[in-house]
């Protein structure tokens, strides 16, 4: 489990095409503190576990339905990631629950500078918009927002200059691809509703 507040922001140093997987490396002195072989770094929002830790990078091993539900997909050595390790028991919790599973990416849409904070509307696949309501919570590459306006295709978030300075955030621009991971309660809520709904419906048959 993740809570949605980055650690730091590290790159990628080498990202291995495998025949139907990759293998990256991934630098983040932070992160790789602690870790070893097993561990949960969430990489963008993508819960990935360390094959071998050494000198302040990390490899781990992501599966083709990662690299192509992902922005993973599409990186290169030298991009710039978001990085967390996984939440420990006791600490408190910043930000929301999250899993580390993306449900899909989005697009950076457009982006409303103003004085103390930044408003960023991104684009999304019509099937993840019923998973989001005003003010409740969405990661962003791995970074835990308040949902601000939902829209059928798009939603909007308020970005706080820490979020600009410490996370790709403040450098994604219009067209760039961003990993989304909804509100697991929202997919839980649904799956048990249309349960219900089902059954009601066989028993008036």
């Amino acid at each position: 489990m993740f809570t949605g507040i980055v650690e730091e922001r590290g790159h990628l140093v080498a990202v291995e095409q495998l025949t139907d997987a990759a293998r990256i490396t991934v630098a983040g002195p932070l992160v790789t503190s602690d870790a070893k072989h097993g561990d949960s770094i969430a990489v963008n929002g993508v819960c990935l576990t360390v094959v071998e830790a050494t000198d302040g990078t990390f490899t781990a091993d992501v599966m083709r339905e990662t690299l192509q539900r992902s922005n993973l997909g599409k990186a290169a050595a030298g991009d710039p990631v978001n990085l967390e390790r996984a939440a420990a028991l006791g600490q408190r919790l910043g930000g929301h629950i999250m899993q580390g599973h993306v449900d899909g990416t989005g697009t950076i849409a457009a982006r409303e500078p103003s004085e103390h904070w930044e408003i960023v509307r991104v684009g999304i696949p019509p099937a993840l918009s019923r998973y989001l309501v005003e003010k409740g919570s969405v990661a962003i590459d791995g970074v835990s927002l308040t949902v601000v306006e939902v829209g059928a295709d798009y939603f909007t978030v308020s970005l706080i200059p820490t979020t600009l300075d410490l996370t790709t955030l403040g450098i994604r621009q219009p067209g760039d691809q961003v990993n989304l991971e909804v509100d697991v309660l929202a997919k839980y809520v649904e799956k048990l509703a249309s349960g219900a709904i089902e059954a009601a419906t066989k028993e008036t048959r």
